[in-house]
């Protein structure tokens, strides 16, 4: 609350008070409004100028001119009063009877007494200066109570953090230390371990050189071996040429009889023909397969896969082969079809009976002929064994039904098949070797 003392009297003219900044603020910014109102006329000289500035920079732009004028020109101040007085209301009522409202604003009751200026009116501008100086230290003081709060949460908040660090910085520690140790105790086992690999690593190297010895040794061994065992290839090589010339003569001999044997025995066989008047017959034997099969003295027998022994078998004069198709099929290609099967095997048969000349029988498993079944190539005999009957049954007929002497060749791999047609006196040959002469064909 704001009182206006008691004045003792009138204050000399010459009194000068210094108004807190915003009271003066105050008091111009209210001189600035009211010398717009002035007419030309009315306007102080010290003024004129400034009222051509807006209202709103004549308090900062002629501040100064403003001030001295207010404190120096009585008429202009009583008409800046009048207007504030107007702004303030029961304001300067109350002013003047010396009884301020405490709620009443400082700036506006020392801008009112400095313009009115009632008795006691310095002690107010005074008082006002003590109020708003002693509200910019409350201020100042509520914003260093508010500057020290927040320093002091900083620092709990500082505080706190570098606990947290502080902890996370043991915890660190406390891993690190944890892997040092762990990370010692394999240096340790690595140590242990490097040694041991030096260690094997010495023994090996000295069973390298061990080795190197051994190795020179017997390279040197071999070295004198070899030498030995080129001179016995040379004298071999030169006692198996000495052979070869030997045989040549003796085989150049020998061939000059045999010929002359030869040449004897195909005129006395074509003399017998020529007494006997032989003709070609008309049918073969396997023509009339019928009957029990006559046991006959074994040949010897042609075991093996090896084609070349197949070869040597077609190359003999009138051969018979007979085949068990199935088996053979079944060994070559018994994924695919049956009719596939057999055309497949029919269908090489006859590029070999064209090739060699040989009479070719071929039997199936089967009741009667497939519908389908193509016409049998130049050659080749196919056939089907009867109902109740098997392809064995058929083969053994075949060969049974030869005469003895007449080279019988039986393709199959049946072990059953092959010892029987060999006591018949019939070459026995496996699947396999078919498969692979046809292979060349």
């Amino acid at each position: 609350m704001v009182t206006v003392p008691p004045a003792p009297g009138p204050e000399p003219p010459e009194t000068t008070v210094t108004l807190p900044e915003r009271v003066r603020l105050s008091v111009l910014r209210q001189a600035a409004d009211v010398l717009s109102g002035l007419g030309a006329d009315e306007i102080p000289a010290p003024l004129r100028a400034a009222a051509r500035f807006a209202a709103a920079k004549r308090a900062q732009l002629a501040g100064a001119a403003l001030a001295a004028t207010i404190d120096a020109d009585a008429a202009f101040r009583a008409k800046v009063a009048q207007a504030a007085e107007a702004a303030a209301g029961p304001l300067s009522d109350a002013l003047r009877r010396g009884a301020v409202p405490p709620a009443a604003d400082p700036v506006q009751v020392g801008a009112l007494a400095y313009l009115l200026r009632p008795p006691g009116w310095a002690a107010v501008v005074d008082q006002v200066r003590g109020q708003l100086e002693s509200a910019v230290d409350q201020a100042r003081g509520a914003e260093s109570d508010r500057q020290r709060q927040r320093l002091q949460a900083q620092l709990e908040e500082a505080r706190q953090d570098r606990r947290a660090q502080a902890q996370q910085a043991r915890a660190e520690l406390a891993a690190v230390r944890l892997q040092l140790d762990t990370a010692r105790r394999q240096l340790r086992e690595f140590t242990v371990r490097l040694r041991a690999a030096e260690q094997a690593a010495e023994a090996a190297r000295a069973d390298v050189v061990q080795v190197r010895r051994q190795v020179s040794r017997a390279e040197a061994s071999a070295a004198t071996e070899t030498r030995r065992l080129r001179q016995r290839l040379a004298d071999a090589e030169d006692a198996v040429e000495a052979a070869r010339r030997t045989g040549r003569e003796a085989r150049s001999s020998d061939d000059a009889r045999l010929w002359l044997l030869v040449e004897t025995l195909a005129g006395a066989a074509q003399g017998l023909r020529r007494e006997l008047a032989l003709a070609p017959p008309e049918r073969r034997p396997g023509d009339a397969v019928a009957g029990t099969p006559e046991q006959g003295s074994p040949q010897p027998a042609a075991r093996g896969d090896d084609p070349e022994l197949l070869d040597r078998l077609l190359a003999l004069p009138l051969v018979h082969v007979v085949v068990d198709g199935y088996n053979v099929t079944k060994s070559g290609y018994g994924e695919l079809p049956l009719q596939m099967q057999r055309g497949r095997l029919v269908t090489g048969l006859g590029v070999l009976a064209a090739q060699t000349g040989a009479e070719v029988t071929c039997v199936f498993d089967g009741a009667e002929r497939p519908p389908l079944m193509p016409a049998s190539p130049r050659g080749v005999r196919v056939l089907f064994s009867a109902s109740g009957q098997t392809a064995d049954d058929v083969i053994r007929r075949f060969v049974a039904a030869e005469p003895r002497g007449r080279a019988v060749v039986v393709v199959s791999s049946d072990r059953e098949v092959a010892d029987g047609i060999r006591r018949s006196g019939a070459y026995s040959v496996a699947a396999v070797a078919l498969l692979r002469r046809l292979g060349r064909s």
